[in-house]
Parts: C-alpha cells; structure tokens; sequence
C-alpha cells in the first residue's frame, strides 16, 4: 500500500505557523517580485479571493477590502518546514519518496496492515504533522500511487473524509472515482482531459472502465497505465514516480532595471548556483547551456533579447565550471545602454550521470564531493549560506531582499515574514513578565 501526505495550501499554511494572529484571517502569498498570486489559505478561496496566477496590482484593492494578508514568497521558510514535515512523515513506513516541496509517497509493502487499522494510522500521520510541525495535510492510501492520489484528492474535496481517505475496498474505490472528475487523475490534466471528455470520459471512474488498448492507441501507454493503476494494478516502479527533468532552466525579472555588465553577470550566475543544484539533485550532469537576457517589451526603449548557446568539452554538474562559462558569455549577451529586465539560464541537454561513459580525452574535472557538501550546507542553513565568489557580495538578509542578497538584482519582497528558523535574528522572541 501507497499513502500519499500532501500539505493543504503549502506556502499559506507555513505563514501561519509562527504568527498565530493571522491563522483565522485569508491569507495570500504572491510570486517572485510579488507579480501575482501562488497561493492562497483556505479561509481565502471559500471568500472567493486569491485565484491563482492573478497579477496582484488588479486586485489589491479588492484583498485589502476583504481584510487579507498579504505576503512575499519566503523560500527559506517553506523549504525548512516541508524539511520538517517530511523528516515526520518518514517515520511512519520503511520506505518513502519526496515528491514535491509538500508532497510525499510512504511505501509499505503489498501485504502490510497496521495493527490500528489504515484509517486510524493515516489520522495518527495527519495528527502527528499537525503536532510536531503545525502544517495541516490531507493523507490519502491507496495500492497504487495513482489510487493514493485520488484518496489524497478525495480526503480534501469529497465530502464525508476530513483529511484522511483510503481506498482498501472496491466499495470505496467505486465511490471515490465517480465523485472525481477525470481532469483531476495524476497525470492528466486540461488539456489531456479536454480529449478524454471529446470520446465520453468524463469521470475517473469512466476511466477506470475504459479498454486499456483503445487508450493505448487513443492517447498513450502512460494514459494506458492510469487506468491500470485506477483499477490497482501497479505499473509505477518505486523510483519511477518521478522522472528526471529533461531540462532544467532557472530565471527571473529584476527587482530593479539592470544597466551595469557585473550586475548582469552576477545574476547570471545566480541563476547557475540554483540550476545546478536541481541538476544534481536528480543525478544528471550538463552537455548544452543557454544564456539569455532581455529588456522588457513594455519599456519605451527598443526591445533588445539576446541568447548563447555554450557545449561543454565534458558533461558536468560542477557549478564552479558552469559558472566560468557563463562568466564567458555575458560580453556576448550584454549591450550597453539596454536596461535589462530579466535573466536566465537553461540546462538543455542533460545526460544520466550513473550511465555516462567518461572520454578518454575529455575527461570529468567536476568537484563532485566538494558540491554535494555545499548542497547539504544551503540546504540546512538556507541558500547562498555558500556560494561561488563569482556571484556577487552577500551580506545579511533584509526583509526587502532574498536571503542576504543586496544586490539590484535581488528579488523584491515587499511584504516578506520573518525567516523563523534559518536566520538567528528572526527566531521567535518570547517575553515574560
């Protein structure tokens, strides 16, 4: 059996851990530079407020009259206490897989039944996060990773379940399907959706129903699989619930317009220390990458993009090597006079660092060991805690900027919280008379 633990409204909920003044009031968390909405609590979407991807300058108005609050995206806080989260969540079954910043698989094997039952033991899950990390989740099991999506899914928005679902029986598989709209299965999505409602699939349980060859043939041996995942016949490997990313790319706007070659520079690379730690964290190394940068379309002046390809002698995961390159490129991406209003880097050829055969005259220089402990250092005490000269002067975090960024480029947070439990000066005070 598969549970699946997922965080209700992940970025809103960990904004309401440490600051109990707001957990009864809507609360909205906004984007990079806060451009637009990416999450919003509970309280706020049954208000009717806080859809997602809405630029958040058209609604101002309209949160502030609803008495929301607002707040920046604070990544170093979200990262520490889904880090909490899924060190508890672990405890809980001999295997287990990260699957996203608030989602997380337990494994237990095909036979294994807890001696309370699997209902009392997927509470007992959702109790024990709420009490040792306070983030509230909805648990969902199933005998496949697709069924324990669907009773993760039902455990939050079918009625009767209250957090917790599971699908041990064919009464309840039956129920929980025909209460799911097809475009709500792992894996499908709109538009794939749009498709299986043209030839009368609207349902998860139609489905589940559906001949697996005309899917096959239809749509994909991938589609073909979640109806035989829907039906409880794993076709999901373990280490196979989540492939490795074919590409990897890291940008941003600016906080502010970019005019000077360094700053651009610093930026750039900015991006290569966040782009090659997503590299190696999925085992890949780095044949081809891109450079970009442009002006914005909307500004008065002329619109000016510029993009490098650059194809390293050696596949690599080094970020020192990636960044020397890019340090290379930016004369061939930067020209004077433009006022740069974003940056990139795409990772867009990548091989499998366990499969790849060395050259034997271009050989691997990549400081493997070295990376991987500046990895588990960010990763503990928050990013850039190390990182390469290259990237630019960092200095102590403010609440305008990222972590310890000053630079111009840094990301605009106007309305961040404190970072409770990366940053010494924001742990919690408490005062006693």
């Amino acid at each position: 059996m598969y549970a699946l633990c997922d965080v209700n409204s992940m970025y809103a909920s960990c904004e309401k851990v440490f600051d109990p003044s707001i957990r009864n009031k809507p609360v909205i968390v906004l984007t990079n530079n806060d451009g637009c909405i990416c999450a919003a609590c509970g309280i706020a979407k049954r208000m009717g407020i806080g859809k997602k991807f809405v630029p958040y300058f058209q609604v101002k108005d309209e949160l502030a009259a609803a008495g929301a609050i607002i707040r920046s995206s604070n990544y170093e806080l979200y990262a520490d206490l889904s880090q909490r989260m899924m060190d508890t969540c672990a405890r809980f079954a001999p295997h287990f897989h990260i699957y996203s910043i608030d989602e997380c698989f337990l494994y237990y094997g095909a036979n294994y039944v807890p001696p309370e039952g699997w209902n009392a033991h997927a509470a007992l899950i959702r109790r024990t996060v709420w009490k040792e990390v306070r983030l509230p989740i909805g648990v969902g099991v199933g005998s496949t990773p697709t069924l324990a999506k669907a009773a993760n899914h039902a455990s939050k928005r079918i009625d009767g379940y209250r957090g917790v679902a599971v699908i041990d029986n064919e009464q309840i598989r039956q129920h929980i399907l025909k209460h799911m709209d097809v475009t709500d299965v792992w894996g499908i999505g709109r538009r794939l959706g749009k498709r299986l409602n043209d030839v009368g699939i609207n349902t998860a349980w139609q489905l589940s129903k559906a001949k697996p060859g005309f899917i096959r043939k239809e749509f994909s041996i991938l589609v073909e699989n979640t109806v035989h995942e829907l039906n409880g016949i794993p076709k999901l490997n373990w280490d196979e619930v989540r492939s490795p990313k074919q590409q990897i790319f890291s940008t941003r706007s600016f906080g502010q317009r970019v005019t000077d070659k360094t700053e651009l520079r610093h930026a750039l690379i900015s991006h290569v220390t966040i782009a090659a730690s997503k590299l190696r964290r999925q085992n890949s190394l780095l044949k081809t990458l891109q450079v970009f940068a442009c002006s914005s379309p909307h500004d008065n002046d002329s619109y000016y993009r510029q993009s490098i390809l650059h194809t390293f002698p050696a596949p690599t995961s080094d970020t020192s090597i990636i960044a020397h390159a890019v340090s290379t490129l930016v004369d061939s991406v930067y020209r004077k006079g433009v006022k740069f209003y974003k940056c990139g880097v795409g990772l867009i050829e990548l091989v499998d660092a366990a499969h790849y055969q060395q050259d034997l005259f271009n050989v691997l220089h990549d400081k493997t060991d070295l990376m991987h402990c500046i990895d588990r250092i960010n990763s503990r005490y928050g990013r850039n805690t190390v990182h390469v000269a290259a990237q630019g002067t960092i200095q102590s975090t403010t609440q305008s900027t990222t972590q310890g960024a000053t630079q111009k480029f840094a990301m605009r947070r106007e309305f961040l919280s404190p970072q409770y439990t990366t940053r010494l000066a924001d742990i919690p005070k408490i005062f006693c008379d």
